[in-house]
């Protein structure tokens, strides 16, 4: 959109678009990573605003430009505040601006909580199903009770259809069987049993997700996980820097993933190397490495989060949304 003209998409436009759309956004967050893997994009760190005396809150600039066939700039602005849970809203809300990669004018505003769930659940699929032995995926592991590990399991479900139950663990057990019912509801005959200890988790899936709020290592054991178990790591700061020199390291941007004191990170000032990273999610999906080299070793996924997908999946919204033309058009936005 150019001369002025922004479309406008809130949350039930971007909800209806994606809904239903798990492996086309997979396919999306597949072709983004690689776009930006061959060097064509511009990925600057994101940037932290947190607020004097207070660890737990933070809002997150994350500026992007990818280009091959995405052609597309912009930026999301997201907050994490996880006092929200207590207060009867969600932890994250956010926005997507996209500029013209052209004349860098602004062209869309659109509510960015769920395209980043999205976004952050097909790279997690994505991951599990280049990672994972399909025929152990009878059983999966989610640790985190939030949107985040919901719209992961939604995921899964979709590259993984021989799913049969979900184990699930959060410290607040209520939040824990709440979540467990909306599991139900994603697909009829699935199972999901709720565990009052996480060492549940380790002994009842191969393939796990952390979705945390966590902001320091807590888990320093992984010996009740079985050989060849997938962490999809997604809150990346829940494993010990011990257990991540231990385990077999796939991130999506190493240089991004070391940094704000993440577990990688951690892990890189022990040793002073990065060279317990073996690849990233790129490297595989483009054959450029194994996914599995050593089977029976635990893989861990660890993902940053990269700007450049929520611009990708941006793309495919506004795509959609003027096929259909949804949203609301404002004419005149920028001055004459």
């Amino acid at each position: 959109m150019t001369n002025g003209v922004i479309r406008i998409l809130g949350a039930r436009d971007v909800g209806v678009l994606l809904s239903g759309r798990e492996q086309e956004i997979i396919h999306t967050v597949r072709a983004a990573y690689e776009t930006h893997a061959s060097g064509e994009s511009s990925l600057p760190h994101s940037t932290f605003l947190r607020f004097p005396n207070d660890q737990r809150n933070r809002i997150i600039a994350l500026p992007a430009y990818l280009g091959r066939d995405f052609a597309i700039a912009g930026m999301k602005w997201i907050a994490s505040f996880p006092a929200n849970i207590e207060r009867g809203i969600e932890r994250a809300s956010a926005v997507v601006v996209v500029n013209s990669a052209v004349t860098g004018q602004p062209e869309a505003i659109l509510e960015g909580s769920i395209i980043s769930a999205k976004r952050t659940a097909a790279s997690a699929a994505l991951a599990a199903q280049q990672l994972h032995r399909a025929e152990s995926a009878q059983s999966v592991g989610l640790v985190g009770c939030g949107v985040i590990n919901l719209e992961i399991a939604r995921f899964l479900l979709a590259v993984f259809p021989m799913i049969e139950q979900f184990v699930v663990f959060d410290i607040d057990a209520q939040r824990a069987r709440q979540f467990a019912d909306k599991c139900r509801g994603l697909r009829a005959g699935v199972q999901v049993a709720t565990t009052s200890a996480i060492d549940g988790i380790f002994s009842s899936a191969t393939l796990i997700s952390f979705a945390t709020t966590a902001i320091a290592p807590y888990i320093s054991d992984l010996s009740a996980c079985a050989a060849g178990t997938t962490i999809l790591h997604i809150s990346l700061r829940d494993l010990t820097p011990e257990l991540i020199l231990a385990c077999d390291n796939i991130v999506d941007d190493v240089a991004h993933v070391c940094r704000m004191q993440t577990s990688v990170h951690l892990a890189e000032q022990l040793v002073q190397h990065r060279s317990f990273i073996r690849c990233t999610l790129a490297d595989i999906t483009s054959g450029a490495a194994p996914a599995r080299p050593t089977p029976d070793r635990i893989a861990v996924f660890s993902p940053f989060g990269l700007g450049v997908l929520d611009l990708a999946v941006s793309k495919y919204v506004l795509e959609r949304a003027a096929e259909k033309d949804q949203g609301v058009v404002i004419s005149g936005f920028l001055p004459d």
